[in-house]
């Protein structure tokens, strides 16, 4: 497989949000069966697109590709070929050093209601960064002539998405639904996944009618608890970009590991002679 397709591959991957790792030789040294610049894609189930030598450093290389793409982490490996005995996985005599990056499935934004706020936030979410989901029970709001930054469009009731989309620890949910109802029926689902964040636009009053009914229902207090509502940092927001803004600072934040504290710094002028004599 040449380098070209390994890169329209990666750029298909991406634009469905599917996982797949890329394994790259970055160095080579004495007797080894790939150059640096060879590559591999990995996926999910094993699978492979090129090669970056075959044989068990091969085989290591897949299994710490696939283990990238559960943790989201990337990996530097380093494997001397000279001696199995020692549990070289090799006997060419050189050495190698792959780098294993996991693509394809970046942070997601799922965004459920696709009204004024929630186009908003997909608007907002795409410049960011994120791959784009929108998705609506009217099929006349999940369009992309609605929606044009979401990357996929999904028509269907709330409690069917973790059926019609990938969750996982880099999705993030907000529902700007339209009303109690809507929540209470379709988040249970929702709270068996394991989903980075998810939020739930409204008052506080909304979010404890809803919670209410979801304790009544049997939902466990812990599970509940996973909902973020109402969702945003305090920005005393009105219109739907201000309210998209709010909701994206908290879920990057998140990400990041961030505070949600100012960073101003109040300099603290040193004295100077003139200053002391009150000039």
């Amino acid at each position: 497989m040449t380098e070209d397709s390994i890169f329209a591959l990666l750029a298909e991957f991406h634009r469905r949000g599917d996982p797949v790792a890329l394994a790259t030789v970055v160095l080579a040294r004495g007797s080894v069966p790939r150059h640096p610049g060879s590559k591999m894609l990995v996926f999910p189930d094993g699978r492979i697109e090129g090669t970056i030598g075959g044989g068990e450093m091969e085989s290591r290389v897949i299994t710490e590709a696939r283990a990238s793409m559960r943790d989201g982490q990337p990996r530097m490996l380093h494997y001397e070929l000279s001696d199995p005995k020692a549990g070289d996985p090799g006997v060419c005599g050189g050495e190698v050093e792959v780098f294993v990056e996991p693509m394809g499935r970046g942070a997601t934004l799922v965004v459920v209601g696709a009204g004024h706020v929630g186009r908003a936030v997909v608007h907002l979410a795409k410049w960011l960064g994120f791959r784009t989901v929108a998705c609506d029970d009217r099929p006349e709001f999940a369009a992309r002539d609605v929606v044009p930054e979401a990357d996929e469009h999904i028509v269907c009731r709330l409690a069917e998405l973790p059926q019609r989309v990938t969750i996982d620890s880099q999705t993030y949910i907000v529902l700007t639904t339209r009303g109690v109802a809507i929540d209470v029926d379709g988040l249970p689902p929702l709270l068996d996944t394991p989903a980075a964040f998810l939020g739930v636009i409204g008052s506080r009053r909304r979010w404890e009618t809803a919670a209410r009914l979801l304790a009544e229902r049997g939902l466990p207090a812990e599970k509940i608890a996973r909902v973020v509502s109402p969702m945003g940092l305090e920005l005393k927001a009105e219109t739907p970009e201000e309210i998209a803004l709010s909701i994206l600072a908290e879920i990057v934040m998140l990400r990041r590991g961030g505070t949600g504290a100012p960073m101003r710094h109040d300099v603290r002028w040193p004295r100077t002679e003139r200053s002391e004599r009150g000039a």
